[in-house]
C-alpha cells in the first residue's frame, strides 16, 4: 500500500463516529455493576405503597418501580442484557451505612432528601413530596399535634419524621410522650394493641398502611400536617455518572406523563389525581434531554 492510500485510510478512520459508551471510562457505581454484573437496589419491606414485600418476598411499590426502570437503562448504557437485579432489604438504621458502604447501589423507598443526608449519600431528582401525619384509631382519634398533649406517639427512630415531630411537640409546649420505635409495622401494631395513642410517619406511608390492612373503618388520618418531606432516591455521594443515567430516567417518565400513569397504580385506591404539589413537582423535574 502506497504511503498516501495509507493516508487517506487513516483519515477516514479517524473520521468514523465512536460512541461515547466505547470511549469514556466507567467510574464508581456504573463500574462496579458492569465488573460485578450485577445492580443492588436497597428496599425497605414495610413502606407501602412506596416499597414493601408483596408476594413471594417480592419487592414492589412507587419508588421499586423507579428504581426497576433505572436498573434497565443501566443495563442500556452498559450495553450488558445480562446484568442480575438484586434486591437487598434494608431499615432505617442500615440504609444510609448500605449506600456508603456499596452494599446497595440504590435506595428505592420513602427517603427524605435533607441537606444533612447529601453529607455522607447523594441523591437523584426529586421523586414525591409528602409531610408527617398522625395515625390513630377512630374509636380514640388524634386530629392533630395538640391533641397529643398528656398521650403517647410512637415514631420511627433514624428518621426526619422523629425529629419534625419533637420540634412541633416543642412549639407548642405541651407534655407529649415519643416513643422511637424500629420499624413501621412495629407502630402499627402498638396503635393496635392501644400501647400508644398515634402513630407518626410520612402521610403517604400512613396511607399504605391503611391500604395494605384493609384499615379504613379502624384507622383515621390526621388532615394535617407537621413537615415538609420531599423524597428522593439515595445513591452513593459524588457519583456523577450514575446519578445522570438515574436522572434521565426519572425526567423521561416526568416529561412524558408516564409518572402519572405509575402514580395511579400505586395509589389509584385512595385517589386517581395526583395532588397539586406533587403534579408541580413532576413539572418542575421535567428536564429537557
Amino acid at each position: 500500500m502506497s504511503f498516501r492510500k495509507l493516508g487517506f485510510l487513516v483519515c477516514a478512520l479517524l473520521c468514523l463516529p465512536i460512541s461515547g459508551q466505547a470511549t469514556a471510562e466507567l467510574t464508581q457505581t456504573l463500574k462496579r455493576i458492569n465488573d460485578s454484573g450485577e445492580i443492588n437496589l436497597g428496599y425497605r419491606k414495610d413502606q407501602t405503597p412506596m416499597s414493601f414485600d408483596q408476594d413471594s418476598n417480592k419487592p414492589a411499590g412507587y419508588s421499586v418501580e423507579l428504581c426497576n426502570r433505572i436498573a434497565v437503562a443501566v443495563k442500556k448504557a452498559l450495553g450488558r442484557s445480562d446484568i442480575k437485579i438484586n434486591y437487598v432489604p434494608v431499615t432505617a438504621e442500615s440504609r444510609f451505612d448500605a449506600i456508603q458502604s456499596g452494599e446497595i447501589d440504590i435506595l428505592c423507598g420513602a427517603t427524605t432528601k435533607t441537606l444533612s443526608r447529601s453529607e455522607i449519600v447523594g441523591f437523584t431528582q426529586h421523586t414525591f413530596v409528602t409531610g408527617g401525619a398522625l395515625l390513630s384509631r377512630k374509636d380514640a382519634v388524634v386530629e392533630n399535634i395538640k391533641e397529643l398533649e398528656g398521650k403517647r406517639v410512637a415514631v420511627v427512630s433514624n428518621t426526619t419524621t422523629i425529629d419534625s415531630l419533637k420540634a412541633a411537640i416543642d412549639a407548642l409546649y405541651i407534655d407529649v410522650e415519643v416513643v422511637a420505635v424500629g420499624s413501621t409495622s412495629e407502630g402499627m401494631a402498638m396503635v393496635e394493641r392501644g400501647e400508644v395513642d398515634a402513630f407518626a410517619a410520612d402521610q403517604v406511608v400512613l396511607i399504605g398502611q391503611v391500604i395494605a390492612s384493609g384499615g379504613r373503618k379502624t384507622y383515621t388520618l390526621s388532615r394535617e400536617t407537621f413537615s415538609f418531606e420531599p423524597f428522593a432516591l439515595a445513591i452513593p455521594r459524588g457519583d456523577a455518572d450514575f446519578q445522570l443515567v438515574a436522572d434521565r430516567v426519572l425526567s423521561r417518565l416526568n416529561r412524558s406523563g408516564e409518572i402519572i400513569r405509575i402514580y395511579k397504580k400505586w395509589f389509584g385506591s385512595f385517589g386517581e389525581k395526583p395532588p397539586s404539589g406533587l403534579i408541580a413537582l413532576y413539572q418542575l423535574n421535567s428536564t429537557p434531554p
